[in-house]
């Protein structure tokens, strides 16, 4: 097989080719012994480390240091990258740009003009034609600055892919890391790669970018999609990355991988964002491939989070204005065992300071090297042109009243921008792989009681995996495995987080949450694909949870679809729904539960639970509950918490003025003590409902539904939160009165709670909330006190010092 040189050091895509029963890729050959039912564990045949097999362990070294085969990443699919000039090429490109240019004379202008409206024109036509030789020179001297400073973000924000040698150095020491985290190998599907790989030759000969869009649990994503790709002969990513990670050694390292890193917030630097933004277009223009995740940063609590539109932005800008021709859209999910950061991240969600994180010291800890962490299974969704996708939704969306023009309108961009990244998420849910270890986790969590018995716990697992596939979902491959021998390596991986009755001391070997907030993070990764169900099942468990007669345990369609669509409607901000209807996917998931013998549909159309589930003590139903029920614990603390900024008043309605406003952060963390109080008093049933990033998803709903505001104020850096008048609640004798606009939304959602014997709703209960909650009010009045005595004394200050 040959390779075509463009005369610049790089090499072009060629067609793969068949050899006997094997297609060849750029070098890469994909052997049947390596594939396991059109599975491949890509490190399999990989040494763990020296002291396990020197001699393995040095040949792959060597392999690595002269770069064999696939090492060598010469021959790949992809325009030329990885020679001796690459980086100034790009970084020429980008800052004499007439875009950069432009907006470098822009600003040039802008700051000219106000230097000189600070100064006199003169009358004078000698001091007047000196006047203009010196405003040039200012120009000049502006531009050149200008020039500089954008020099400047190129050298520190762009990647640096020159040395294949230092680029075979990373490849061997992360495929090290990673095969000693991830002992049980790094897993990819056959098909997804080979379609990946047809796709990648195509955009080859077209000058099209792959835009990768992988989901983000760990710092570990970036390294794995660039060493799978790296792997097969494909072209790696240019990254984008936060500049927290550019850090001295690493940064260059990450560099050379292909990182650019970019600011978190760009504010109003319009030299920053120019030069950003033309980079990105001339990679586009190009043809290279570009990683970014769409969730903009990592998810904490296992689920994917809402879009992150920037970068997304800039692609779409350029395919609408033609700056790129098109560019593939490749959503790609990433699945662990085990991630390494959980730990940081529950000390994180329950409002714990945020330690300073780095990547190389994370997975360089000898401690972590040391631990099994179990498997990667890396999916990758259909390719599909973003060209064709904004062509298709211009046809659908536009009507015969109205055009939909996403090159003129704004508005239109803005929904066209927000629509690829709903649809990106939901590809990646749908080739999210559900790990072992998640599919453990979820079951002792939604299993009732203290714990769970072997054969129970693999029985359950059993079911689980059923469900998963009958919806749509992944599960990994195990390759023949018996469950039994998965339960047990899962249990192994977890054995910080799963807590064992060994059967000398019980009858068989009794398993248990130990940490249960950690283990939620396995468990919502199973969410997306039961949230219709388990929305169902919380709806009807407002009267299943009353007891009584069976017939007077169930609703009509109409009664279940109103809860539904509540529900629905105040978690919108949590979960990634199927498309369609509210109504559509409730029906359709009425049909899987009906289908599944949970619930039954009776001859007036009511719905209830079916004698078979009630004959197997709610298990199924329950486990759907389950699911939920943390979610709602978090949505009803923070309906609670608006309580905590009514007026200190005994009036009906507070004026305005005695209307208190706290900082942003401040309220989170002064809510999460009131949730962590509730929780271990009693009165709130899941420790992981003071999640600060669920809170914040709440918040935010709240605020979309008009109940809190949160608005900017000079005093303070955060927003300020505060109460809309309509829902101020009514004091009598200094106390809150639970009623009102406000105490109604808290019972209605209160209504989906769980209840058990810890926990029941009635008048004392809410009082004692109600308390708690006018204890951390006062807290909030006097921050408010503190800080209108500090506002009032800078405003004395600067009148002080306009009189001087």
């Amino acid at each position: 097989m040959g390779k075509a040189e463009d005369g610049m050091g790089g090499t072009k895509a060629i067609l793969p080719v068949k050899e006997g029963n094997n297609l060849i890729f750029k070098g890469v050959v994909l052997e049947d012994g390596n594939l396991k039912d059109g599975y491949w564990n890509i490190t399999e045949k990989d040494p763990q480390n020296f002291a396990n097999d020197p001699m393995a362990f040095m040949l792959s070294m060597n392999a690595f240091y002269q770069g064999k085969g696939w090492r060598s990443h010469k021959d790949y699919i992809g325009p030329p990258y990885y020679y001796e000039g690459f980086t100034e090429e790009i970084r020429h490109r980008v800052l004499t740009s007439s875009r950069v240019q432009k907006c470098i004379r822009n600003l040039a202008a802008q700051q000219l003009q106000s230097m000189t409206k600070m100064s006199k024109a003169s009358q004078d036509p000698k001091e007047a034609k000196q006047a203009a030789k010196a405003q040039r020179r200012k120009e000049q001297a502006l531009l050149n600055e200008l020039n500089a400073a954008a020099k400047d973000i190129a050298v520190k924000c762009f990647s640096h892919m020159e040395s294949l040698r230092t680029l075979r150095f990373f490849a061997f020491t992360i495929n090290n890391i990673l095969v000693r985290l991830y002992h049980q190998g790094i897993h990819i599907r056959e098909s997804d790669f080979n379609e990946l790989k047809q796709v990648a030759l195509e955009c080859a000969r077209s000058k099209r970018s792959l835009i990768l869009l992988p989901s983000h649990k760990s710092h570990i994503d970036y390294l794995v999609v660039s060493y799978v790709f790296f792997r097969l002969g494909l072209q790696i990513p240019h990254i984008a990355a936060g500049d927290n990670l550019d850090m001295p050694i690493v940064g260059s390292l990450l560099r050379t991988s292909g990182a650019f890193f970019i600011r978190r917030q760009w504010g109003d630097d319009q030299l920053y964002k120019g030069v950003l933004e033309e980079y990105i277009n001339v990679l586009l223009s190009e043809g290279y491939n570009i990683e970014a995740f769409v969730e903009g940063t990592r998810s904490r609590t296992g689920k994917l989070l809402p879009p992150k539109l920037g970068i997304l932005k800039i692609v779409v800008d350029a395919v609408l204005n033609e700056t790129a021709k098109d560019a593939m859209i490749v959503p790609i999910s990433i699945g662990y065992d085990k991630v390494i950061e959980t730990e940081t991240y529950v000390n994180e969600l329950l409002g714990r300071p945020k330690e300073k994180e780095s990547i190389w010291a994370l997975m360089t800890q000898s401690r972590l090297l040391q631990l099994k962490w179990g498997r990667v299974d890396l999916r990758v969704h259909k390719p599909y042109s973003l060209r064709d996708w904004i062509d298709e939704q211009i046809s659908r969306r536009t009507s015969t009243e109205k055009v939909f023009d996403p090159v003129r309108s704004f508005n239109d961009k803005a929904v066209l921008i927000k629509s690829i990244g709903y649809r990106i998420l939901a590809d990646i849910n749908s080739v999210s792989v559900i790990m072992p270890t998640a599919l453990v986790g979820t079951v002792l969590l939604t299993l009732r009681g203290r714990g769970v018995g072997r054969s129970e716990l693999i029985r359950r697992v059993t079911w689980l995996r059923e469900q998963i596939l009958n919806n749509g979902g992944n599960v990994a491959e195990f390759y023949g495995m018996p469950i039994s021998d998965v339960v047990d390596r899962s249990v192994a991986i977890m054995k910080d987080l799963v807590g064992q009755r060994l059967s000398t001391e019980v009858i068989e070997p009794t398993f248990y949450a130990l940490k249960r907030f950690e283990l939620s993070l396995y468990r919502n990764s199973v969410l997306h694909l039961f949230i219709e169900e388990a929305i169902i099942s919380i709806a009807l468990y407002t009267v299943v949870k009353k007891g009584g007669l069976k017939e007077s345990q169930r609703l009509t369609r109409q009664e279940l679809l109103d809860l539904v669509f509540f529900l629905s409607s105040l978690l919108k901000q949590e979960f990634i729904f199927r498309p369609g209807t509210v109504e559509d996917n409730t029906d359709k998931a009425i049909g899987r539960l009906v289908a599944n013998d949970v619930i039954e549909i009776g001859q007036d159309g009511s719905i209830g639970l079916t004698e078979a589930e009630r004959i197997r003590g709610r298990e199924n139903f329950d486990f759907y509950c389950f699911l939920l029920w943390p979610f709602v614990e978090t949505y009803w603390l923070a309906a609670v918490s608006v309580f905590t900024i009514a007026p200190q008043t005994d009036t009906d309605q507070g004026p305005a003025e005695n209307v208190l406003k706290v900082e942003e952060k401040v309220f989170t963390e002064r809510i999460q003590v009131l949730g962590k109080t509730l929780y271990y008093q009693g009165d709130l049933s899941y420790l992981e409902a003071v999640n600060k990033e669920t809170l914040k998803n709440a918040f935010i709903r709240l605020e979309q539904q008009g109940i809190i505001s949160a608005e900017k104020d000079a005093s303070v850096k955060s927003l300020l939160i505060t109460l809309n008048s309509a829902y101020v609640p009514f004091r009598q004798n200094g106390a809150i009165v639970p009623d009102g606009k406000l105490w109604r939304l808290v019972e209605r959602v209160s209504v989906f709670r769980r209840e058990g014997k810890n926990r029941r709703d009635n008048a004392t209960v809410s009082l004692r909330v109600l308390r708690q909650a006018d204890v951390i009010g006062q807290m909030n009045l006097e921050s408010l006190t503190k800080m209108q005595k500090k506002g009032s004394l800078l405003e004395e200050s600067k009148s002080t010092l306009a009189k001087l």
